[in-house]
């Protein structure tokens, strides 16, 4: 949602993976070549799969894995290519080798990419995940022990668990200054969200109930990645992008990626961050309220060209008092 309300020119790298190339041989298998060898390098998968939202090429690339890969991948004695995956005896996994075992095109199948797995609060341990989970160790396995798989498993889910608790209070701290009306700006005093829709944008799972955040019984708000408080802004990047760095680099054994760099230390400097922010506005609340200053919040944050660009905007003005939850109720209208 945060992608699909800007402008086309704002999210070329959104559409240019997230449509057709979806669907097509030839964005792995190459339109001019249609190798097979081609498609089982690990690079194949570079072009879509890397960045913030999805950091898998670099949580392999400098893992442990990735690094075997670089320094023999000319070497068709340690990875040959011409071999079918289910063939193959390579000196480490590729990107195809994990994902598309044996040669099958399920890429998801053996794939841990899905939210409880790795960015929720989830039961790990649930009969839900119990086949998925034993999938996951079954690949490790051509090449380690079953206790190693597990343990490295076990690994992630506590990597896991501890960016839960930094995200969980990260809210925390967003959800108290707006019940205390310190959150600057407030909703109604933003441009709508994607939706249309005037709902604080962190009113989303534990915070569907209650009109308190905005909206009615259930309804949910939209992460918003402009025209927000700052604060909102940092929870959402708080669990979008460092806890993506942690679930993907303890999944691909790129320990290092998962602590430094943007990982668990980053969401602690968020966590930090998001506490500052609520100490100021707290802070200027206090101030404004004895010296009897009555804070209205500037027009930019309701009316600009920018915003005029987005979804909401559009949504708004076009069919009032409509969002885009009433224009396309059918279901699976978002896939079309």
């Amino acid at each position: 949602a945060w992608s699909i309300e800007r402008p086309p020119g704002d999210t070329a790298g959104c559409t240019f993976c997230h449509t057709s190339p979806e669907e097509r041989c030839s964005t792995c298998h190459q339109r001019h070549q249609f190798n097979p060898a081609v498609a089982r390098k690990s690079e194949q998968c570079k072009t879509c799969h890397w960045g913030k939202d999805h950091r898998d090429w670099e949580a392999y690339d400098i893992s442990i894995h990735g690094t075997v890969y670089q320094v023999n991948k000319w070497d068709p004695t340690q990875f040959d290519m011409s071999k079918k995956l289910a063939d193959a005896d390579y000196v480490g996994p590729t990107c195809q080798y994990c994902h598309m075992r044996g040669g099958h095109h399920n890429v998801q199948r053996l794939s841990t990419v899905y939210t409880s797995m790795g960015m929720s609060n989830a039961d790990r341990g649930a009969p839900l995940w119990k086949e998925k989970r034993d999938t996951w160790v079954s690949v490790c396995d051509d090449c380690h022990s079953p206790r190693f798989a597990r343990e490295n498993l076990q690994a992630m889910d506590e990597a896991c668990k501890d960016a839960g608790l930094k995200y969980t209070e990260t809210f925390k701290v967003a959800e108290n200054l707006m019940l205390d009306g310190m959150g600057e700006p407030m909703p109604k005093d933003l441009a709508p969200d994607w939706s249309g829709q005037h709902i604080w944008s962190l009113k989303i799972g534990a915070y569907h109930e209650g009109d308190k955040y905005g909206g009615k019984q259930g309804e949910s708000g939209e992460f918003r990645m402009s025209n927000c408080s700052d604060i909102e802004r940092v929870c959402f990047e708080s669990v979008g992008y460092w806890m993506t760095y942690i679930f993907k680099g303890m999944a691909h054994g790129s320990w290092n990626d998962a602590t430094y760099c943007d990982g668990s230390f980053g969401m602690d400097r968020w966590l930090v961050k998001a506490k500052a922010a609520s100490e100021q506005a707290r802070r200027f609340t206090a101030l404004e309220k004895k010296a009897g200053i009555n804070w209205v919040p500037a027009e930019f944050w309701r009316k600009g060209d920018y915003l005029d660009q987005l979804s909401g905007m559009k949504i708004v003005k076009e069919f009032p008092g409509k969002t885009i939850f009433d224009l396309c109720p059918e279901p699976g209208w978002l896939d079309t």
